[in-house]
C-alpha cells in the first residue's frame, strides 16, 4: 500500500523514550503500530541523558518522586510496571550498568545501549519507526484519526502523542503536543522549566565567579522541600543536582536555603573548637570541612577575619546560621535552554490513569514528558516514560 494511503492501528507521535516503549508494547499485542517524529534520529534526549550514560531508572521509584497538580494519577502506571520491569528488560538484552548513587541506575558505556534496547524491542514487535517526518494536520476522523504528513497522508484506529515538552530546543523539543491537547478540548497546565541550573544577580555571581567548577555537597531547601546532594557553582550561577532538584519547586522571587555543612553541627563545633583552640579561625574551621577554594572565597565574602576567642556567642550563632541557612535568591533560572524537563503540560484530570488515554476523546493518548507529571532527577523521569509508554500501549 503507498504511503499516502497508509492505514495502521496505532500512530504514535514521538521517537522518544515514552513512543518507543509504548511501540514495541502494542506492536507485540499485535498491532499494526508506526511511531512518526521530525528529527532526523530517535531517542536524542536519551541519548545526552546522564552525561551520555543515561540514568535509565531509580530502584527506588515511588509517586513521591513526582510533582503534578494533580499527585495520584502517576500512582496506577507506576505500580503497573515498576523499575524492576525496566530493570529486567535491559538485562534481558545484557546490558552492562552500574548504580552510582543509591537507586540510580546507570549504563556502564554508553546512552546508546538503552537506545538499542528500545529500537530493538520495536523490531522484533513488529513497529515501523519513520523519522524526518513533520506532522500539519490532525483531525478526528469517526473513531480514528486522519494525520497529512511531509510523507503523506496517514490514518490511524488509535493516536498516541509522545512528543515530550518545551526542555532542550536543540534537541527539536516544540509545543505540539500541547497544542494538539488544546485543539481536542484539553487544557494545558503552564509550563515552566524544571530541573534546571540557576543564575544569579550581577553582585553574588562576580563574588562566586572565582568558584567556577567546584562542587560541595550541601542540602538545599525551597518550599520545605530538602535535597541533600552536591552544589556546584558555575560562571554563570548555580547548578549541581542539589540545586536542580529545588529548581521544580523555586518560584521567582523565592530564596533557596542552603546547609553548607550538613553533615556537621556547626554551632557546637564553632563553640567547641572556641574553647580547644581559642587562636584558630573561622577560615579553618572551613577548610577542614569544604573544598578549600570554596572555604577560602566563602569566608571572605562574609568577612570573618578574627580568632575564634575574639567571637562572642552570639555572633558564633550568626556565623552557624549563616553556614547551616545560607539563603540565596537567585535571579532566575537558565530556562528550557538547559532544563532537563518541562513542568506542567495536559492535564491529568482529563485523562485515564490506567490507560493514559483522553476520558472525552476516543482512542487518543498522552504519555510522557507531554503530560503535567514530572520526576525528580536521578532517572524518575525515564520511569514514567516507561511506565505510561507500556500502559499506553497495553490498551491502544
Amino acid at each position: 500500500m503507498a504511503a499516502s494511503s497508509s492505514h495502521y492501528d496505532v500512530i504514535i507521535i514521538g521517537a522518544g523514550a515514552a513512543g518507543l516503549m509504548c511501540a514495541a508494547t502494542a506492536g507485540y499485542r499485535g498491532r499494526k503500530v508506526l511511531v512518526v517524529d521530525h528529527a532526523n534520529k530517535p531517542g536524542k534526549k536519551i541519548l545526552m541523558s546522564g552525561g551520555g550514560r543515561c540514568n535509565f531508572t531509580n530502584l527506588n521509584s515511588t509517586p513521591a518522586n513526582f510533582l503534578s497538580d494533580n499527585p495520584h494519577y502517576c500512582i496506577s502506571a507506576l505500580k503497573r510496571y515498576t523499575p524492576q520491569d525496566f530493570l529486567e528488560l535491559v538485562d534481558r538484552h545484557g546490558v552492562e550498568h552500574e548504580e552510582k548513587a543509591p537507586g540510580q541506575l546507570f549504563c556502564k558505556t554508553s546512552a546508546k545501549d538503552i537506545l538499542n534496547v528500545l529500537l530493538t524491542e520495536c523490531e522484533w514487535a513488529g513497529a515501523e519507526i519513520r523519522m524526518a517526518t513533520s506532522i500539519t494536520q490532525v483531525q478526528a476522523s469517526g473513531a480514528g484519526y486522519k494525520l497529512k504528513t511531509s510523507s503523506g497522508a496517514l490514518s490511524c484506529e488509535s493516536l498516541v502523542i509522545a512528543c515530550g515538552g518545551l526542555s532542550i530546543p536543540t534537541m527539536g523539543a516544540t509545543g505540539f503536543g500541547y497544542e494538539l491537547a488544546k485543539q481536542f478540548g484539553l487544557s494545558v497546565l503552564p509550563t515552566r522549566a524544571g530541573l534546571v541550573p540557576f543564575t544569579l544577580h550581577p553582585e553574588l555571581k562576580q563574588q562566586l565567579a572565582p568558584l567556577s567548577g567546584v562542587s560541595c555537597p550541601v542540602e538545599a531547601r525551597c518550599h520545605n522541600q530538602y535535597f541533600k546532594e552536591p552544589m556546584l557553582v558555575t560562571h554563570r550561577g548555580l547548578s549541581g543536582p542539589s540545586m536542580l532538584q529545588v529548581s521544580s519547586y523555586w518560584q521567582p522571587g523565592d530564596e533557596v536555603h542552603i546547609n553548607l555543612l550538613p553533615a556537621q553541627k556547626i554551632q557546637e563545633d564553632l563553640f567547641a573548637l572556641r574553647k580547644s583552640k581559642p587562636q584558630s579561625t573561622i577560615a579553618q574551621y572551613l577548610n577542614q570541612h569544604l573544598p578549600k577554594r570554596f572555604a577560602q572565597a566563602f569566608n571572605e565574602l562574609q568577612g570573618w577575619s578574627r580568632p575564634l576567642q575574639e567571637y562572642r556567642n552570639l555572633e558564633l550563632e550568626q556565623v552557624a546560621d549563616t553556614l547551616g541557612n545560607w539563603s540565596v535568591k537567585p535571579a532566575g533560572t537558565e530556562g528550557y535552554r538547559t532544563a532537563e524537563v518541562t513542568l506542567g503540560g495536559v492535564d491529568t484530570r482529563q485523562l485515564s490513569s490506567k490507560t493514559m488515554a483522553v476520558l472525552e476523546q476516543p482512542n487518543l493518548y498522552f504519555i510522557g514528558e507531554v503530560v503535567d507529571v514530572t520526576g525528580h532527577l536521578g532517572g524518575h523521569n525515564f520511569q514514567w516514560a516507561w511506565a505510561s509508554g507500556v500502559a499506553a500501549g497495553n490498551a491502544a
